[in-house]
């Protein structure tokens, strides 16, 4: 017998104490540092409790519990809902200051309504048997142009002859002009990003003339909640704005969002995607984020009613009272995930499509497919990436983004990692404070 490969522990943040959790068995405790040394060590006076977690296995039993959860992981994965991105514009009415598509989008044009027609076709038939939703994304999908408008009237005919559900990622600027016409939908959610409140958004995300859009954003999110509309609101955050966190959550909470079933959030992390950002000193790793999230927390607990952060799968045991099942695999693309846009290209997901070269293939004038290439984004998991293969973390990380990862290393077949442990050791303290 010996420890299982897979056992993740760490000290848990301001305390003498630390978490071990093991996601092939499904265990997970709080430890002291002795129990950590008599693990590690075999000393443990009663090893029958860590063989019955875990914690120490047999290791020809061990991979055999891997290989069975694997298989279920790809059996789960396969009859997941799939998203499928459609871009009908590169256009924006905005000049966000950390925008990464501004580089590579390709000239604009009118959607027309046989290119529509086309994505439907090719859906209809690529994802007969799965179930599945649209997200329409952009560029912004929502500008207030005749065009746009008679894009979207139609696309949301062909959704509705299908009883498909649409989502939506817009800026929100003209969301409130646009409900009457989504209310016609079958709408998921509507993702909308304020960057904290009026002064601060206002200098981050404003229109080209370089007006603000709080008040107008704002609006679209009030006429969306009153229509039944979902709203996911979303903050971008870096070292420029994460001090708001606790104003904006403040403005959330006041305007009576917070309480309302329709309505949740999410804290997202500027960062470079394809091209150099100008100013990488404002940009977080993923761990200092975090770390600063934590001490917001503590001094600002009203945070909370806005948004609770996930710190790895530390929020999941907390709410759920167990561990997550395992995590093979990190990346949607070309799982349940897929994007194509109205240059009538297929992309693998959002953080790949509108970049040259990064096409899978088209759907329009013809049907024409890289095989090759999708069968290296299907094939991706912790089991093909090498570094993967070895690390106690990999069950929850999952490899990471294949397009961060190429970007970093060359290859879509190489980690992007995720400081799982040391962002546990947050979130434990946070979640778990009183045990």
């Amino acid at each position: 017998m010996k420890p299982s490969k897979h056992n993740i522990i760490t000290p848990i943040k301001n305390s003498d104490q630390f978490f071990i959790a093991n996601l092939l068995s499904g265990n997970a405790d709080i430890i002291t540092n002795q129990i950590v040394d008599e693990i590690n060590h075999g000393t443990y006076p009663k090893p029958n409790e860590l063989l019955e977690k875990g914690y120490w296995v047999d290791e020809l039993e061990e991979k055999k519990l891997y290989q069975q959860k694997y298989l279920e992981f790809i059996d789960n994965r396969d009859t997941d809902e799939v998203q499928l991105f459609f871009v009908s514009t590169y256009a924006c009415n905005f000049a966000c200051s950390y925008c990464y598509q501004d580089e590579y989008a390709p000239k604009a044009k009118k959607c027309e309504n046989e290119l529509t027609d086309a994505f439907f076709r090719y859906i209809d038939k690529a994802f007969a048997s799965r179930n599945k939703y649209i997200t329409l994304f952009g560029g912004e999908p929502l500008l207030n142009t005749p065009a746009q408008r008679e894009f979207l009237t139609y696309f949301i005919t062909q959704a509705n002859q299908r009883n498909l559900s649409i989502a939506l990622v817009t800026n929100g600027y003209h969301l409130h002009e646009y409900v009457d016409l989504l209310k016609t939908a079958k709408i998921k959610e509507i993702q909308v990003t304020l960057d904290g409140t009026a002064a601060i958004h206002n200098q981050r995300r404003m229109l080209k003339g370089g007006q603000g859009s709080f008040e107008q954003i704002a609006k679209g999110i009030d006429s969306s909640l009153n229509a039944q509309l979902p709203i996911n609101l979303r903050m971008v955050i870096d070292k420029e704005n994460i001090n708001d966190l606790p104003e904006l959550s403040t403005f959330a909470i006041e305007k009576g969002w917070t309480t309302n079933p329709l309505f949740k959030t999410q804290l997202g992390r500027n960062y470079e995607l394809h091209h150099c950002q100008s100013a990488q000193q404002k940009l977080y790793t993923r761990l200092d984020i975090y770390q600063d999230i934590f001490e917001l927390l503590q001094s600002y607990p009203h945070i909370l009613e806005f948004h609770k952060p996930a710190f790895s799968i530390s929020k999941f045991l907390f709410e759920q009272g167990e561990l997550p099942e395992p995590l093979f695999d990190a990346c949607p693309g070309t799982k349940t995930e897929w994007a194509f846009d109205y240059t009538g290209k297929i992309y693998s997901c959002t953080a790949t499509v509108g970049k040259e070269g990064e096409e899978l293939g088209i759907f329009h004038p013809e049907v024409q497919l890289n095989s090759d290439v999708v069968e290296q984004w299907e094939e991706r998991d912790v089991l093909s990436i090498e570094k993967c293969k070895t690390c106690a973390l990999q069950l929850a990380c999952g490899g990471g983004c294949a397009s961060v990862a190429k970007n970093i290393n060359g290859s879509i077949c190489s980690p992007d990692c995720r400081p799982v442990d040391q962002l546990m050791s947050l979130g434990i303290a946070h979640y778990f404070k009183e045990i």
